[in-house]
């Protein structure tokens, strides 16, 4: 016998549709050549369908990156907290580049013009990102990997800080061997003090 046609089920069904063809589309063309219209067409839903759910394509795209980056871009846990870093970092990257088609420069790019979506792109995307990083070396300080009064405020700053200085001033992403070295010297700052052998040790007449 027929059964009724799931509303929730269609509604997610075109929810994927849309997202998935904003990131096609973002690259292929690049995100200033992104439009609701082709959105529509790519989703084979209307217009009306999007705006109902979103106020314009930015925050279309930011919940499709939104999605993407917690599939692909999550924070590891292998024990080797260098290791985990540079996987993490690596799939940023991939996020990033070519920066002309990427979803996220292009989301970057427009929220430095636009409060709100900046406003949104800092507190769905950002700050989230920020905590699975401290939630990743809280771990690594409880392993011993890092200081317990490490300043995780700025570990975050020294290690995805020269990403972002590279992608703005068209310098490159940084390939494996110098990903390799931003990692080592980032953490430098925050293993734990050395103890001290002889601390205890008898003193010598």
């Amino acid at each position: 016998m027929p059964t009724t046609p799931n509303p929730l089920r269609r509604n997610e069904a075109s929810r994927r549709a849309i997202l998935d063809a904003a990131l096609r589309l973002c690259a292929e063309n690049g995100y200033g050549r992104l439009t609701i219209e082709a959105i529509a067409a790519g989703a084979g839903v209307s217009k009306k369908t999007i705006y109902r759910w979103w106020p314009s394509k930015g925050a279309v795209v930011l919940d499709a990156v939104d999605d993407l980056a917690s599939t692909v871009a999550d924070h590891p846990y292998t024990g080797d907290l260098a290791a985990d870093l540079r996987t993490q970092m690596a799939a940023v990257i991939a996020l990033l580049t070519p920066a002309s088609t990427s979803a996220v420069v292009g989301l970057i790019a427009e929220a430095l013009h636009d409060d709100a979506l900046g406003d949104d792109l800092r507190e769905r995307l950002v700050r989230p990102r920020i905590d699975a990083f401290n939630r990743r070396m809280h771990q690594a300080q409880r392993d011993g990997q890092l200081a317990a009064d490490a300043d995780l405020d700025v570990a975050v700053d020294l290690v995805y800080g020269p990403l972002y200085h590279r992608l703005v001033f068209h310098l490159g992403m940084p390939n494996a061997e110098q990903l390799h070295t931003l990692v080592a010297h980032a953490l430098r700052a925050f293993v734990p003090a050395p103890q001290d052998n002889d601390a205890n040790a008898p003193p010598t007449s």
